[in-house]
């Protein structure tokens, strides 16, 4: 009859500017596609070249090779009989546009320039490309010569157009159009559209995937249809993971889910559905179908083609399934593990090195690298030979399969503990019970020769001896003291990490992770070049509660039972003497508030966009049951002296999986000036004036309830 119709969505682990892999991984998915009987395959945004590209789409190599690959990909037989919607660069009368170029066998039937650009947050399109503003309106693109010799054609259409097959109409929206208010999908559904694919490249942020799950439902809940989303998967060569999530959705409701994380580079979603039960939903919505009757039609590629075939009366349908969420520890678990072991295969380093002081920060990075140990031995488990191949080329052993994910984190993790004078036993124990837990090489050491022989030239030129402050010492003398300690760890750490493997007769070098998370960061509590420096930290964007929380969930399925001790010690630098060979110092006292507090004020500053006095203002009423407005005022103006303090480390901080929407990365995604007025005079000023208001009326209304 010509009724079901069968598509498929991809989750692409592309890699900016790998050309070769990117084509390779393209090809593949197109040939799961075929044997699934898939008649139409989408890919994620910019699949050719790889979404990351940055300035590098400023560049003609970037243009030439794409369509160097989409030569390639014309002429392979895997792209025959199927229609193959792929993403690439274009450049349109001297404008470069992010497009979806469409074609099948040989022939391209459309090239759809994005309409809406994502430049908010890590996103910065506008910077490279420019969006298509002309709605419903097709010109002819000249096709360069290496194409024309493929495909026989000088020009072919190019602007806002949808296909029309022989049984169906589809058309394209591109990543950010689906989260705009005015998404093309709405008017191309009154227009006839039945199938809508949209291929992205969204990034992991913990508890976002539900957003992106319900965006895709409620497309076609008011309007009916077949929703398709592609996006890519993996890290590409920055601080983002894109969390692949590839769906399938009708009517409102998801018919096919993609894993979120995985080690697989190609996955292949395959859905059959009835587009009947498409025109069937339109037809009871009247409020719907009057809107369509007045909406503007579209420009129209006929296509010679059908995605169903003529007798498919006995073919399977699919149902409506549940979609199942991870909870934010799962997250944690699993993202940046897999963003780790993309960094490690792609940087071809022999493993990684984490300074392991047996606090929460450095154990929950610990964690997670056992929690990558797992997801490749599973991987292995389950046959995926490209994880199998990276492995023995990390461990240089072509023989090895990883099963114990203990014996392989031995062989790729390295774990080091750096004690001083003020450290505690406690933390040493904490740390060498976690390391022999998880399985990795453990390295106990002690700094103090080395810190005092710094402190010792400094004393020998200036003929001064820098104390602590619980010796007579100032607060600059003891926090002096006190950095030393920690930038000797770094000077270390990355020694180590050179000339362990080559200490145990074996090649290569490690990647030196960092472990402090978005919380410190805010606050600028941590030693400039100290261990937060490092090659990559993946839990920089991730706040202290959570960790905590993820801490407590390894605990539960890792069965890592040393964690309990560490979860339970009060946070601490251990950078200050010990008092009768305890812990003195702790992280709260010494920022002078609490983690859950910098929580607060991170997601006021960034998401809420508040300066100091919104904050204020938002806070009296957030904590009226805990805090007068004055400690709020106080509370407010010591975070606020803080951060611009301290916000100059955040120029140097080291690369970190992107997680939180509040988070104070200076790289790209929250851009501040990183030298401030720290006074804040006039912001602080309007702050006590309001204090001042408010303790009169509070004034007042005392004086009126005594009388």
């Amino acid at each position: 009859m010509g009724r079901a119709v069968t598509v498929a969505a991809c989750a692409l682990n592309q890699w900016a500017l790998d050309f070769e892999g990117n084509l390779k991984r393209i090809v593949r998915s197109i040939g799961i596609a075929k044997n699934n009987g898939a008649r139409y395959r989408l890919g994620p945004e910019l699949e050719i070249c790889g979404y990351g590209c940055l300035d590098h789409y400023y560049e003609s190599d970037t243009l030439l090779h794409s369509f160097q690959v989409l030569a390639k990909l014309l002429e392979s037989p895997a792209t025959q009989d199927i229609i193959c919607d792929v993403g690439m660069p274009v450049l349109h009368r001297n404008v470069r546009y992010n497009c979806r170029v469409i074609f099948l066998n040989k022939k391209i039937l459309l090239i759809r320039p994005k309409i809406s650009l994502a430049n908010t947050g890590n996103y910065r399109e506008l910077r490279w490309f420019t969006p298509w503003t002309k709605a419903r309106h097709v010109e002819e693109y000249f096709l360069p010569r290496i194409i024309q010799e493929v495909t026989g054609q000088e020009t072919v259409p190019f602007g806002d157009a949808v296909l029309a097959t022989k049984d169906t109409c589809l058309g394209a929206e591109i990543c950010e159009e689906l989260w705009a208010p005015n998404s093309p999908h709405i008017e191309m559904g009154l227009d006839g559209v039945e199938i809508f694919a949209n291929s992205s490249g969204s990034h992991h942020v913990l508890r976002k995937a539900h957003t992106r799950v319900d965006l895709v439902n409620s497309a076609t809940a008011k309007n009916g249809g077949i929703y398709i989303l592609a996006n890519q998967k993996g890290c590409d060569g920055d601080r983002l993971y894109y969390d692949g999530c590839a769906m399938i959705s009708m009517n409102g409701e998801t018919v096919a889910q993609g894993s979120q994380f995985s080690l697989d580079d190609v996955e292949v979603l395959v859905a059959t559905l009835d587009l009947e039960d498409v025109r069937s939903y339109r037809a009871e919505i009247s409020s719907r179908n009057l809107a369509a009757s007045k909406v503007n039609p579209y420009p129209r590629v006929k296509v010679n083609f059908a995605l169903s075939s003529s007798d498919d009366t006995a073919v399977p349908i699919c149902m409506p399934i549940q979609w199942r969420h991870h909870s934010p520890e799962e997250e944690i678990s699993l993202g940046p593990a897999c963003w780790l072991w993309d960094y490690l295969r792609r940087s071809k380093q022999a493993g990684f090195l984490l300074p392991l002081s047996g606090g929460i920060d450095s154990s929950a990075t610990a964690c997670i690298v056992y929690s990558m140990c797992h997801q490749v031995c599973l991987a292995v488990k389950n046959g995926n030979a490209d994880v199998l191949a990276d492995v023995c080329r990390i461990v240089n052993d072509e023989t090895y399969v990883p099963e114990d994910p203990r014996e392989f984190c031995k062989r790729i993790f390295t774990t080091c503990y750096m004690a001083s004078e003020n450290s505690s036993q406690d933390t040493c124990n904490r740390a060498k019970l976690l390391a022999e837990q998880i399985g990795s090489y453990h390295i106990n050491l002690n700094i103090d020769a080395a810190v005092k022989a710094v402190v010792g030239i400094f004393s020998m030129v200036t003929g001064r001896t820098p104390l602590f402050s619980v010796f007579g010492g100032s607060k600059r003398e003891n926090l002096a003291l006190q950095n030393v300690q920690a930038r000797i760890r770094m000077v270390l750490a990355y020694l180590f990490a050179q000339l362990t493997l080559w200490t145990r007769g074996m090649p290569g070098g490690l990647l030196v992770l960092g472990s402090a998370n978005v919380d410190e960061s805010l606050r600028g509590y941590l030693t400039k070049y100290d261990c937060s420096s490092a090659d990559i930290n993946p839990i920089g964007g991730i706040s202290k509660t959570d960790l905590k929380n993820f801490i407590q969930y390894c605990i539960e399925n890792f069965h890592l039972t040393a964690l309990r001790s560490i979860m339970s010690a009060p946070p601490t630098a251990e950078l200050e003497p010990l008092v009768d060979g305890q812990v003195a110092q702790t992280d709260e006292v010494d920022m002078g508030m609490t983690y859950a507090e910098l929580s607060i004020y991170g997601k006021l500053r960034k998401i809420a966009k508040a300066g100091p006095y919104s904050m204020f203002c938002k806070l009296i009423n957030m904590w009226k049951e805990i805090c007068t407005p004055r400690e709020v005022a106080s509370k407010v103006k010591h975070f606020f002296r803080m951060y611009s303090l301290n916000r100059h480390k955040m120029t140097t901080l080291t690369p970190s999986y992107h997680a939180e929407n509040y988070s104070p990365d200076d790289n790209r995604f929250d851009l501040r000036p990183f030298l401030y007025n720290t006074t804040w005079s006039w912001q602080f000023r309007c702050i006590d004036k309001e204090v001042s208001k408010l303790g009169k009326k509070e004034e007042i209304s005392v004086v009126a309830d005594m009388d």
